[in-house]
């Protein structure tokens, strides 16, 4: 492919750019105080800052309906051009102004980013953008799941950015768009291949890496993912600190290029690498790698991959010259400890001696056992961050949450569970459903909403409660999967489902409460109470990691079968 079919790096394509300065700033600063306002989420956020400095050019607003409706179907904007994906703002109806006035997006504290002229306010649907962007209503799809809580409506109109998100933490390597393309041109050469992350780097990254910018014959850009990615990946503190030592120690300098991207992923395999290339090029690159299950959200609810390994592949040689940035593809490399060298697959001599380490495996035989990962495999700086950040697995946290129906056994192997890991020496919080509503969730009803933000609270207390490293068992009907792959996301990797399967026969059995027979009436009178099992659906996991049995096990059995589980994955020592 001649470089002449490449949009130009530098340049080629013009940036948006909505930061306004100097006295405009102070003028829309002065006025936002007495304007209606919403607050945003960290998608959002993520989404406006690209949207603000050109990361999404040509894209200079969250989608009109216009845009909206044909990116779903045709992967096109409105005036045709490639977009694969949809990038909306949504907003509960009631905080809004009449349209035609002026509405202030906030961040989480509250603190103004932007202030927007509102054009337009439409309805979206969740089964139909997930069917047409996703390819599935799984809510295994963390898309799917998080999409479930957004506001009602899509809002749209032209936008002022008052202030970019402000950060802390490795400032020197947070450029945007235009900063990063005057780097390159810098550098001197006319191709850049760029290399999307969203994990440690390891030996066969670096390798593959140095091997694209050599096949260009140019600049290479490292651009890591530090907005949002997929539940359960390293922090980008963590991935962060490896990047910059693997870059000062093991690249050229004078041709590559660590800058951070502040991208909130999707997810989306075949369709999400068309917006990563469309990314990189406005950053300045013509070239990208992309290798196996490029942005896979990994399996569905039947154990299935959301996407074929080579899906995005495909998808970027269909689409790449006119993204305007040509495809490096990819498969995975192996590496021949009696040559000391990596290659592809497919180039592996008959009969050669390979080595190969999975994630899986860098999980759970190395960084869960405390051993350090071996030198062929990744440098000795990378191993030794990885090593101080994550802990053995029996120092580190773990939720288990109990799902079920009401009176399935759940809290009675709840207060057998409890006593097991106290005897091992494990502290454990407690969150129960019934104790929950009292405190945390006061206030809140039975409609589904309420009890999917019941769950998210119990979620987040659970998440924290893990990441400082505590135990925390978690014991809520949590009728629906959605909310609990919500709940999954918040509290990461160590988060085990455990259901209770009981027939709803027996619950009503043991019900003493007579819970169960006062929703029954209330619905032969016509006046449903909303109770789930009776005139209210629970939707049991499909694949959860323990399913138990709460009639025909006893409490003391079901918790043992826990702690077996516990010791199986390196959580408890045997």
């Amino acid at each position: 492919m001649s470089k002449a079919k490449l949009i130009s790096p530098y340049g080629g394509n013009k940036l948006v750019n909505l930061v306004v300065t100097g006295r405009e700033r102070d003028d829309l600063l002065a006025r936002a105080s007495k304007l209606p306002s919403i607050k945003i989420t960290m998608r959002n956020l993520c989404d406006l800052e690209l949207i603000a400095t050109g990361g999404f050019s040509p894209l200079d607003r969250f989608m009109g309906k216009a845009d909206y409706e044909r990116v779903l179907h045709e992967m096109r904007l409105s005036d045709g051009v490639l977009f694969p994906l949809p990038i909306t703002l949504t907003a509960d109806p009631k905080e809004l102004p009449t349209v035609g006035e002026e509405l202030v997006l906030r961040n989480a504290n509250n603190d103004v980013i932007a202030v927007m002229t509102l054009d337009e306010v439409y309805h979206w649907d969740l089964e139909t953008e997930a069917a047409l962007a996703y390819g599935s209503t799984d809510a295994k799809h963390p898309m799917v799941s998080e999409m479930a809580r957004w506001n009602k409506v899509c809002i749209s109109g032209p936008m002022k950015v008052l202030n970019l998100p402000k950060y802390y933490d490795f400032v020197e390597l947070r450029r945007t768009p235009a900063q990063v393309r005057e780097i390159l041109e810098g550098m001197g050469h006319d191709n850049v291949v760029a290399f999307q992350t969203r994990n440690p780097l390891h030996r066969i990254h670096e390798e593959l890496t140095k091997r694209a910018a050599a096949q260009v014959g140019g600049s290479l850009i490292i651009h890591p993912v530090v907005g949002m990615t997929k539940p359960g990946d390293v922090d980008h503190y963590t991935r962060v600190r490896i990047y910059k030592a693997l870059v000062e120690n093991y690249y050229d300098k004078k041709s590559t290029l660590l800058s951070l991207l502040p991208l909130a992923m999707r997810m989306a395999g075949p369709k999400e690498v068309m917006l990563h290339a469309i990314i990189r090029r406005n950053h300045g690159a013509n070239h990208f790698i992309v290798g196996r299950d490029h942005a896979g959200p990994g399996k569905d609810s039947t154990g299935k991959p959301f996407y074929g390994p080579y899906d995005a592949q495909e998808n970027m040689r269909k689409y790449e010259h006119e993204l305007g940035v040509k495809m490096i593809p990819f498969e995975e490399l192996v590496y021949l400890p009696d040559e000391q060298r990596y290659v592809e697959g497919r180039d592996v001599p008959q009969g050669a001696k390979t080595l190969n380490i999975s994630g899986t495996q860098v999980r759970d035989d190395y960084l869960a056992k405390g051993k350090l990962l071996p030198e062929w495999f990744t440098r000795p700086e990378t191993a030794e961050i990885l090593r101080e950040m994550y802990p053995p697995r029996h120092k580190q946290g773990f939720c288990i949450w109990f799902t079920g129906l009401s009176g399935s056994g759940k809290s009675a192997t709840t207060q057998v569970l409890t006593s097991l890991l106290l005897e091992r020496g494990r502290e454990v919080t407690i969150l129960d459903g019934d104790v929950v509503r009292t405190h945390l969730s006061k206030g809140l009803g039975f409609s589904k909403e309420d009890r999917d933000t019941n769950i998210l609270r119990i979620g987040f207390v659970a998440g924290e409660i893990v990441q400082a490293s505590g135990a925390v068992i978690c014991a809520a009907i949590s009728p629906y999967r959605a909310a609990r792959e919500e709940a999954r996301k918040m509290v990461g990797e160590n988060f085990v489902e455990a259901y209770m399967d009981t027939p709803v026969e027996v619950c009503e059995q043991r019900d003493v409460k007579g819970l169960y027979a006062r929703a029954r009436q209330a619905m032969a009178d016509g006046h449903p109470m909303g109770f789930t099992g009776v005139d209210d659906p629970y939707e049991p996991p499909i694949d959860s990691e323990i399913t138990l049995k709460g009639y025909d096990a006893t409490p003391e059995e079901n918790a043992h079968t826990i702690i077996a589980y516990l010791e199986e994955q390196g959580f408890l020592l045997k």
